[in-house]
């Protein structure tokens, strides 16, 4: 394990203990909330993470980013970097902080730089198909 520039948080490499990886997603994406579409793209990164379902990264150009609106809450991870929030206003309380991202993320995971990621359970809908 090093130590990240700050000097204070871990980084850790993925590896055979906990491997990482990002394919491009082949399918149509399109996430809704509040009455409203949020996403709509056939842009998408899957993230795959250890034994942690897949998540769709979407890229940003393709979010209507004026429906979201940033929140304080923040986490890290030591794998992807420190992570940043947004709710969606349109979709209510259920739809609080609803949106995450990893806007510096380490450079193992550089890919999902400029990436959003959707709660499911957080949104009305996240479409899939051809």
């Amino acid at each position: 394990m090093t130590q990240s520039d700050m000097g204070s948080r871990p980084v850790k490499l993925p590896g055979p203990d906990h491997p990482i990886t990002i394919t491009p997603h082949q399918q149509h994406i399109v996430v809704k909330a509040g009455g409203r579409i949020i996403a709509d793209t056939r842009h998408a990164l899957t993230l795959q993470e250890a034994n942690y379902p897949a998540v769709q990264y979407v890229p940003r150009m393709d979010v209507d980013m004026s429906l979201l609106k940033r929140t304080d809450h923040a986490t890290y991870c030591p794998y992807k970097g420190n992570c940043s929030y947004y709710s969606i206003p349109a979709g209510g309380e259920r739809a609080n902080n609803a949106v995450w991202t990893y806007e510096h993320p380490h450079d193992a995971v550089a890919q999902i730089k400029e990436y959003v990621a959707f709660y499911p359970d957080r949104v009305d809908a996240i479409e899939v198909s051809d």
